[in-house]
Parts: C-alpha cells; sequence; structure tokens
C-alpha cells in the first residue's frame, strides 16, 4: 500500500517543491526590473500560477471520473454478454422462423446487471493521474506530442541550469582571483600563478559533473524519503540563513547597501521568466497530492500554500536588493567566504555558495530519468534496444551539460526555460487540460458533483489564461530581439 499522508504535510511537500533553486534567481531579477515592478509581477504571476494548479486538481478528479467510467461502462457490456449467453445460444438452436423481428430481445430487461452510478467514486484524486496520462487521455495525437515536447524542452532546460549552476558555484568558492560582481572574470586565472582561467575551470567542472551524475540516467532512479528530508532542511536553512545575514546588513551602518531601481521595463522578460521557473510545481502536482488522506479543503489550502510562498519569495527578494549594491546571477554566490570574516561567519558562507551543489546534485539524476522516460515516450516502441537505451539516455544528459558549456549564464537560461516551456507547462497545458476535460465529460455524468472543480470554474478562465501566455511570449521575444540588437549594433 503507498505511503498516505494529511493534508499539511502535503503542503509542505509542495512549499518545498516550490522553493527551490529557481528563488535564488529573483534577486537579481529585481534589481533589472525594480522593487516596484518586481513587487507587483510576482504577485499577479503567483496568483496565475494558483489559478493554473486549482486546473491541474480539476483536470485529475475529471479524468479519473472519465476514466473510471469508461472502465465501469466496458465492465457492464461484458457482464450483460455473459448474462444473455444462454439465451444467445438457445435463440441460436432455434428455426429461422422463430424469429419474428430484428428487433426481437434476446435477453430480459430482468436479466442485465445493473451498476450503481453514484458520484461518489467517480470524480477522485486518490488515483495518481500524471500529467502525460490526462495528456494521452484527453489530447489527439498532435496534442500529445506537442505536450511531450514542451515538457522535454522544460526538463531539458532545467538540466542545463542545474549543470551551470552547480559548476558556476564551485568555480567561485575555489577560484579566488575575481571578486567583482560586475566584471566579467571568465578570462581571469583562478589563482594568482596559474594558468588556468575560471572558463576553464567552469568547463573542467561541468565534465566532473557529467561523469559523477550522467551514468544515472542509464537506471531508475527514485528520492528516498530520508534524502527528500535532508534536501528540505538543506533548503529551508538556506534560505533562512540569507534572509536573515541580508537583514543583518541592511542594519549594519559600516555596509554599503543597495539602491534599486523602482521601474526598469528592460528587466522585466528576466523577471518573468524567473517568476514562472520559481512557481513551477504543476508538472509534479499529481504524486504530490494523491497520498493526502483528507482533501475536501485542498483548494484553500493551496491558496495557502501558495500566500506563504509570495511572502517569502518577496521577502527574500526586498532585503537582497537593498542589502546588497551589486547583485550575482545566482543569489548564494553574494556569500562568498572572505579570508577576514569570523571562523563561523566563513563556515556560513561556504555553506550557502555551495548550497546549490547539494541541492542539485540530489535533484539532476531524478529530472533526467523523467526527461529520458518521456523522449523515450515520443520515439516509436519499434525502435532498437540500443536507441531507447543507450542513445536515448546519453543524449538527456550530454546535451544540456553542453549547453551549459556553450551558454554559461543561468540567467539566460533560466529566462529562456521559464518564460517559453514554462509558460507552456505552468499556463497552457494546465489551461487546455481543464477546457479539455470539462468538454469530454459524458453526459450521464453532468449532474454528478464534482468537489475538485476549480473555483476559476468559468470556461473564460482557461481562455483568459491562454491569452495571456501569447500576450507575455510575444512581449518577451520582442524584448529580448530589441536586447540582442541593441547589443548586436553596439
Amino acid at each position: 500500500m503507498d505511503e498516505t499522508y494529511s493534508i499539511w504535510t502535503g503542503l509542505v511537500y509542495v512549499f518545498n517543491l516550490i522553493v527551490g533553486t529557481g528563488a535564488l534567481t529573483l534577486p537579481v531579477s529585481f534589481s533589472q526590473s525594480g522593487w516596484l515592478i518586481g513587487a507587483i509581477l510576482i504577485t499577479l504571476l503567483a496568483l496565475i500560477s494558483y489559478i493554473t494548479a486549482t486546473f491541474v486538481v480539476e483536470a485529475i478528479a475529471t479524468s479519473n471520473a472519465i476514466k473510471q467510467w469508461k472502465q465501469v461502462n466496458e465492465l457492464k457490456r461484458v457482464t450483460n454478454r455473459l448474462l444473455c449467453m444462454p439465451y444467445i445460444q438457445a435463440a441460436d438452436s432455434e428455426d429461422e422462423d422463430a424469429h419474428t423481428s430484428e428487433d426481437t430481445p434476446l435477453c430480459r430487461p430482468e436479466h442485465l446487471q445493473n451498476f450503481p452510478t453514484t458520484p461518489v467514486s467517480y470524480f477522485t484524486l486518490d488515483e495518481k493521474l500524471e500529467m502525460g496520462e490526462m495528456a494521452n487521455l484527453l489530447f489527439s495525437k498532435v496534442g500529445q506530442l506537442l505536450f511531450y515536447l514542451c515538457l522535454c524542452s522544460y526538463l531539458f532546460g532545467d538540466l542545463a541550469i542545474y549543470s551551470a549552476a552547480v559548476s558556476d558555484s564551485l568555480v567561485d568558492v575555489i577560484c579566488t582571483n575575481c571578486e567583482n560582481v560586475s566584471t566579467n572574470c571568465s578570462d581571469i586565472p583562478c589563482w594568482s600563478n596559474s594558468s588556468m582561467t575560471e572558463k576553464q575551470a567552469y568547463r573542467l567542472f561541468l565534465c566532473a559533473f557529467l561523469v559523477v551524475f550522467g551514468p544515472f540516467a542509464y537506471f531508475n532512479v527514485q528520492k528516498t524519503k530520508y534524502l527528500q528530508m535532508l534536501t528540505s532542511v538543506t533548503r529551508w536553512l538556506a534560505f533562512i540563513v540569507m534572509i536573515g545575514l541580508a537583514i543583518r546588513r541592511l542594519l549594519s551602518p559600516n555596509e554599503k547597501h543597495g539602491s534599486p531601481a523602482t521601474a526598469q521595463l528592460s528587466g522585466i522578460p528576466v523577471l518573468f521568466g524567473s517568476c514562472i521557473y520559481s512557481f513551477m510545481c504543476h508538472h509534479s502536482l499529481p504524486g504530490l497530492i494523491s497520498p493526502i488522506t483528507n482533501k475536501s479543503n485542498l483548494n484553500k489550502a493551496l491558496a495557502a500554500d501558495y500566500f506563504l510562498v509570495l511572502s517569502f519569495y518577496l521577502t527574500l527578494a526586498l532585503t537582497s536588493v537593498f542589502a546588497f549594491p551589486e547583485l550575482h546571477e545566482l543569489y548564494t554566490l553574494n556569500f562568498t567566504p572572505k579570508p577576514n570574516d569570523p571562523f563561523i561567519l566563513r563556515g556560513i558562507d561556504y555553506f550557502l555558495t555551495l548550497f546549490p551543489v547539494f541541492t542539485l546534485s540530489t535533484n539532476f539524476p531524478v529530472v533526467a530519468v523523467t526527461l529520458r522516460s518521456n523522449l523515450q515516450s515520443i520515439i516509436s516502441p519499434q525502435r532498437s534496444w540500443f536507441v531507447r537505451r543507450i542513445l536515448v539516455p546519453t543524449f538527456a544528459v550530454t546535451a544540456p551539460v553542453l549547453l551549459a558549456m556553450v551558454v554559461p549564464d543561468v540567467e539566460s537560461l533560466v529566462k529562456f526555460t521559464g518564460s517559453y516551456a514554462g509558460t507552456g507547462i505552468q499556463y497552457v497545458i494546465p489551461a487546455f487540460l481543464v477546457i479539455k476535460a470539462r468538454s469530454s465529460i459524458p453526459e450521464e455524468m453532468r449532474h454528478m458533483p464534482n468537489k475538485y472543480v476549480s473555483p476559476f470554474s468559468s470556461n473564460y478562465w482557461p481562455v483568459l489564461i491562454i491569452i495571456w501566455s501569447v500576450i507575455c511570449s510575444i512581449f518577451v521575444t520582442y524584448n529580448i530581439a530589441s536586447s540582442f540588437l541593441f547589443n548586436y549594433s553596439e
């Protein structure tokens, strides 16, 4: 029997899933877009992310109902066929003249098996139904292909971000020659009297990361409960310490403080990608909510969870932009250990700087296996064992690392992954899933209540989400293209 837990435990898991390394890119995004625009946009995106999370919950319950209804009707058909078999055989043994009409029933109604159609057992979240299974149930072949391409693109970008963030963190700890945030240190030697540059060290760490964690993609890897608990404790501790150190810096008159702009439109694309990436949990929601024992107030509990996450993010981002005059693309790199710091403070700084290395290294194999499995779902089952078991896993781990080698900028990777693939996973797919699920409910089930229906039950809501996604994607593309052309002209 699968493990079950209370709704509060489930919400802790959801909180831990949302509050990940994506939050480490929020401070620099806030500094580039302005603290006021940042606060407004992250609040708006938190609300939209919650809306689409309730769409996923409703789609799971509705898909389960449709699936069970089909199974019950198929069972009813087979059972009635078996009950009527003696009468059919008896009719076949009679002369043809005994049949007065083609409409003469061979089995009387009292012999047919009736099945209960009570609504209690249909709309449920107890059976886990992943987004891929819902796509296979509700979407056409083209829709299924687009779904898997979008999901694989997001996972691909996720792995590239993991690889770049881990290697960047290791370079920042090992290489001590460059201390200026605004300076490009890629061609600067790691140490005095050293021929190895930071760019070479970064690529070396990427290769080592691939060698150590790449082989896991060829096997089935699952996170253990204790590893998840350790990762969660580490994450909470790291973020709380970062907020505490930022407040300590703000209260110190001897430290240089930040003076961020109120609003800068040019920084919105980066902030948009960071926010989407930071609120992502939709692709893992089915596995987290199905073991919850009492789901009666799930949507209200999710709302409280999102409010807590939003408060946490605003505290982290606002304290960072006012505490530091310059910010790294990964916030943890602002806490690089300094030789003159006290021993305890240096230990804390080492812990924070290496925090992405600990957490992302444990997540990388799991995400790599997920990407491999989805890529295998796209290709034909007739493909050879070598293609499915060797080439696909090799591509799943090497291609993201190669991308991180070509594009070492974590901020750019987050911007593209969040703004495009993340928009699809978090906004577009949940909206289409709930639209298709609502329209696919059999006529006989439309009177049955669904207690897991989204609070945003009007059909206008998913349409508005899709329109919002298209507008944001166009806006982000325009800003990215304008920035590229401006830099190119210079």
